[in-house]
């Protein structure tokens, strides 16, 4: 029996989880996946009794008192948390039962079955040599099955998904581990490092053109519409500038709480002069202490970690010269002045078992995934 109130804690829980403020359509929207998930969850349940897995009391009791560690709270202070936020703690143990239930039937009834060949290795290293110097993209998908009978309401769907992520209110992941109808949900949809060629056609056509950090869609794909989202982009067994690591020297100037905007532009102005005739590293702190303006030392950033308008200029700096003034009147305005770069080494082939163990864990997420859509297939369920 899955309640109205089974939901609406479960609701809660993702909320909470996701520290999300929701309006009444997200809410509203959220509960009907929330259902389709408690029924997956008892569907996987279910099975894995068929495979004689239990989750023991003490074994709930165990993840249960790990996920309180995690939200910084002893377990009784995480009952109380759990209950001013609308859920309960059998909501999370419930949802905790399911992972473990499913996990450990995939490891006695899949993984076994799922066999990689050396050829099949050695095909996937030859491809890669071939392959090196082609573009590869680290890649965040939300997929949403449809039929001819609901195409358009599922559009209509993911269209309001991607509105509200384009919004920035909540992070991709968060989407995508509600709304995804893929196995990758429970990674908040991440397909990991892949190329266009063994990506369906629209989404290898999406991704060729996609700058990092777009998100793109609804895409029409077999079977439902896709979205998708480019964190990142390389070149097979190729450096790339952006794994470089940067000695950087960051320049902060705040603007006091009764600053007017003609006093605040004029010192901005004056830190962009300031900032832009630095001649290295060594004059910083005396050029900061001028203006006003406060000196942290970052060493060893990737210019890959840097957010998608700061890499494009970093890796355009000269040792000693500093960024363009970025932030705000609230945050501050800052610089950064390039005091060191240690280039990128050299792309490296995958070892024989890395590629191994990729392959074998695919392979599970997609036995995964065809055996809980004949769960699915296959049950009966009553609504009343």
């Amino acid at each position: 029996m899955i309640t109205g109130t089974d939901v609406d804690q479960r609701v809660a829980l993702v909320a909470m989880a996701n520290e999300a403020k929701l309006s009444a359509e997200d809410r509203e929207r959220l509960k009907l996946q929330v259902l389709r998930q408690l029924i997956d969850e008892t569907l996987q349940i279910q099975e894995a009794k068929t495979a004689d897995i239990t989750i023991t009391p003490a074994e709930l009791t165990q993840s249960y008192d790990a996920v309180s560690k995690r939200f910084n709270r002893t377990p009784v202070a995480m009952r109380t948390y759990l209950r001013e936020s609308g859920s309960s703690e059998r909501s999370l143990k419930r949802q905790i039962e399911g992972e473990l239930a499913w996990q450990r039937y995939l490891r006695r009834r899949v993984e076994p079955f799922v066999n990689v060949g050396d050829e099949e290795v050695k095909s996937i290293i030859d491809r890669l040599q071939a392959a090196k110097g082609t573009d590869e993209f680290n890649l965040k998908e939300i997929y949403l099955a449809a039929t001819p009978a609901n195409s358009q309401q599922v559009y209509t769907n993911a269209k309001q998904i991607l509105q509200e992520i384009q919004k920035g209110a909540q992070p991709f992941e968060y989407y995508a581990r509600q709304f995804s109808e893929a196995s990758t949900r429970a990674v908040g949809g991440d397909l990991g490092w892949i190329r266009a060629a063994t990506l369906p056609g629209p989404l290898s056509e999406a991704a060729t053109t996609m700058q990092v950090g777009q998100v793109a869609g609804p895409i029409e794909v077999a079977g439902g519409y896709s979205i998708l989202y480019l964190t990142d982009k390389r070149q097979v067994l190729t450096a790339d500038p952006r794994d470089a690591k940067l000695s950087l020297k960051q320049l902060t100037l705040r603007f006091p709480p009764n600053t007017n905007q003609a006093q605040a532009s004029a010192r901005a102005q004056a830190f962009a002069k300031a900032t832009q005739e630095l001649r290295g590293c060594g004059t910083v702190e005396k050029v900061a202490a001028g203006i006003g303006a406060d000196v942290v030392d970052n060493d060893t950033v990737r210019i890959r970690d840097l957010p998608p308008q700061l890499q494009e200029v970093m890796l355009k700096l000269q040792v000693g010269e500093s960024s363009p003034p970025f932030g705000s009147a609230e945050q501050g305005v800052r610089a950064l002045v390039l005091c060191g770069r240690d280039e990128a080494a050299g792309g490296s082939l995958p070892n024989s078992e890395q590629i191994q163990g990729q392959l074998e864990q695919q392979r599970v997420n997609l036995r995964a995934q065809q055996k809980l859509r004949d769960l699915r297939r296959d049950a009966v369920v009553e609504y009343r």
